[in-house]
């Protein structure tokens, strides 16, 4: 992985994680002066229809969600440092990654995640905290 310069969040030199490991950091370091958290995002228009019926779908648009959500705090997906991520079936692990590996900027956030009952036609449902770069 590369590791990209964030003025307040960075991996520590010596973090080192399992070959099987998936797109995430295992420790960072974050100079959380400038937090901002954001609730559980998921699959949902401004309308408050549901946004995609595979998992594919539904990850895109809960991660442009959260992105539309940091936006509104001057941040971005590469100021994000923790994500939870809840799954209703963890069998769509693989296909998740997929599309949360291509959106998400490097240094990849730590993160959490289980599988969970959701609301009714959601698949997936992240969390994220993020660092505030300094003005």
């Amino acid at each position: 992985m590369a590791d990209i310069h964030h003025p307040l969040k960075a991996r520590p030199k010596g973090a080192r994680q399992h070959a099987t490991a998936g797109p995430y950091s295992p420790v960072l370091e974050v100079d959380a002066t400038r937090l901002v958290v954001i609730s559980g995002q998921v699959a949902v228009d401004m309308s408050g229809a549901v946004v995609g019926s595979t998992i594919e779908e539904q990850t895109r648009a809960t991660l442009e969600n959260c992105a539309a959500q940091m936006a509104s705090a001057d941040c971005t997906l590469g100021d994000v440092f923790k994500v939870n991520i809840y799954l209703t079936d963890l069998a769509q692990w693989t296909r998740f990654n997929t599309v949360y590996e291509e959106m998400m900027p490097e240094p990849l956030p730590v993160r959490t995640a289980v599988q969970a009952v959701l609301l009714p036609g959601f698949l997936v449902e992240i969390e994220m905290w993020a660092v505030k770069s300094k003005d």
